[in-house]
């Protein structure tokens, strides 16, 4: 007799807080990121997973979720944020927000969260999708 197990969620931690999230591990996944959500759970984020460390900006066009953008390195430590990061929607033109440093782990979470984590640069960043993608 076979169980089907179940596939594991994707987790990301911070700060002792977990959350729900997508990953975005490819080229495609990683550029459509957060577009055209309407929500985002308060438990819920999304990983974009880079293949080296290099210096990264994310923009908000066609988003519509205020954001906390989170820039790990590749020890998973955080490098910088950028906080409270607006919606650009369909504007034409959205402004670019970038690490204060190379990073390869991008977080994002409802904008306001980090700061009520106390979030500071060196905290760290745990998840089973990072260990996951190593393995392979």
């Amino acid at each position: 007799s076979g169980c089907a197990q179940l596939p594991q969620k994707s987790w990301a931690e911070v700060r002792g807080k977990r959350f729900t999230i997508e990953v975005a591990d490819t080229p495609d996944l990683r550029e459509r990121g957060l577009m055209f959500r309407r929500e985002l759970a308060a438990d819920a984020g999304m990983l974009f997973i880079h293949d080296d460390m290099s210096q990264i900006a994310y923009w908000m066009k066609n988003t519509y979720i205020p954001l906390d953008i989170l820039y790990f390195d590749d020890q998973k430590k955080l490098v910088s944020a950028q906080l409270g990061v607006l919606p650009c929607g369909e504007q034409e033109r959205c402004p670019i927000y970038p690490s204060a440093g190379p990073a390869q782990y991008v977080l994002e979470i409802n904008a306001g969260l980090a700061e009520s984590l106390q979030l500071k640069p060196g905290d760290k960043l745990s998840s089973n999708a990072i260990s996951a993608k190593i393995k392979r």
